[in-house]
């Protein structure tokens, strides 16, 4: 059975900045009391022609370029979004339209802040059953367009970014070792999004109530957080045939720096242990831990060999975690595959030429099909 392999990761990180006192300006609040409550400083927004599936494809070329791997090799992806572009399509269908992947099935997946540990050990599984050989897998959010920017309690709280991840098949041990997937639907009514789906269909009503936007009980959430934080890791941790104190490195969920603290606290391990980066982009929801680990990298801070545990929660409720044993990108080969991604904007352009093509091509099919008819 072979073994999944995270062989490259990418962020795409938005320009626009919103600091504290900017929001202050917005809403009745102030720098001090943001931190002190979240952590967060600052978040980033997504500009006008930014979008979960242009940030999502961004993040998805950079991965690519270091796993080394070119878009027509991939054979699966998958896109964890709580702000998907569509009810349908499927966010992951415009990626993979959107950087060339010829033959990749793609599809979304939807637990909320937890969505990119499900999405990890969905792809994982698929890798190590031979069903498939590589997997892009994506979290990515435009958060500030579920956001209610007059709810002081919510609009401090978010932010957009994507993160991805590549995952490939080797018969080299390590990678992804064990999952927990957790959800408790009694809690769903604790953080959501009410309207926009089949219960309430968008109308005058819900507009005018505001129901589009993100809507969450802060106190119970947190409590929630703080437990099943340090449970999830614990549980994983134990399922990987490891002590905790074997762990090198936990990277959370980015959602507010005090359930971190309390997670870290209650798992009697050292802050410095936590990957956190929660002050600069606020709650990027399934984005959060790619964005976290690449970050992590590119700082040297983890080397292969390092035992990480991801975990989070979310709404739903959801949580889970996920243990690595991390060994980077697997042997280049000869002639590396930089052609895709040092002119990236080139073969966009390209993907967006073989788009235009394939529904020409469609067309002339149902015409030819139509008349057999």
């Amino acid at each position: 059975m072979p073994y999944a392999h995270i062989t490259g990761w990418g962020v795409a990180i938005p320009e626009n900045i919103l600091t504290n006192a900017e929001i202050a300006q917005m809403v009745d609040t102030n720098d001090e009391w943001i931190r002190s409550r979240t952590g967060i400083e600052e978040r980033r927004i997504a500009a006008t022609d930014e979008s979960t599936a242009s940030l999502a494809a961004q993040a998805a070329f950079d991965a690519l370029e270091v796993a080394n791997l070119s878009p027509a090799d991939v054979d699966l992806i998958i896109v964890s979004t709580s702000s998907p572009e569509h009810i349908f399509p499927a966010t992951a269908a415009l990626v993979q339209d959107q950087i060339g992947a010829t033959k990749a099935g793609a599809f979304d997946l939807s637990a909320a802040c937890t969505g990119f540990i499900y999405a990890l050990n969905m792809g994982a599984q698929a890798v190590r059953s031979g069903s498939i050989k590589n997997a892009l897998i994506i979290g990515a959010e435009t958060l500030s367009r579920l956001t209610n920017w007059e709810d002081r309690n919510t609009c401090i709280l978010f932010g957009d970014g994507a993160g991805a991840f590549v995952l490939q098949a080797s018969e080299k041990p390590g990678g992804v070792l064990s999952a927990v997937m957790r959800a408790d639907g009694s809690g769903g009514d604790l953080l959501s999004v009410p309207a926009g789906g089949s219960k309430l269909p968008t109308s005058e009503q819900t507009l005018h109530e505001k129901l589009h936007f993100i809507q969450m009980n802060g106190r119970e959430v947190f409590r929630f957080a703080t437990r099943v934080m340090a449970q999830a890791t614990r549980e994983v941790v134990k399922m990987s045939g490891f002590e905790l104190d074997e762990i090198d490195w936990v990277i959370p969920h980015q959602a507010n720096r005090r359930i971190i603290e309390k997670a870290a606290s209650n798992l009697k391990l050292p802050l410095e242990k936590f990957i956190i980066n929660v002050e600069r982009f606020g709650n990027t929801s399934t984005a959060s831990i790619p964005m976290a680990t690449a970050e992590a990298l590119g700082k040297a801070q983890i080397k292969p060999g390092d035992k990480i545990v991801f975990v989070g929660f979310g709404a739903g409720l959801t949580w889970g975690a996920l243990s690595v044993e991390w060994t980077g990108p697997l042997a280049e080969p000869e002639a590396p595959l930089v052609w895709p991604y040092r002119f990236e904007k080139l073969y966009s352009i390209y993907a967006r030429f073989r788009s235009a093509a394939l529904r020409v091509i469609r067309t002339i099919e149902g015409f030819v099909w139509g008349r057999k008819g």
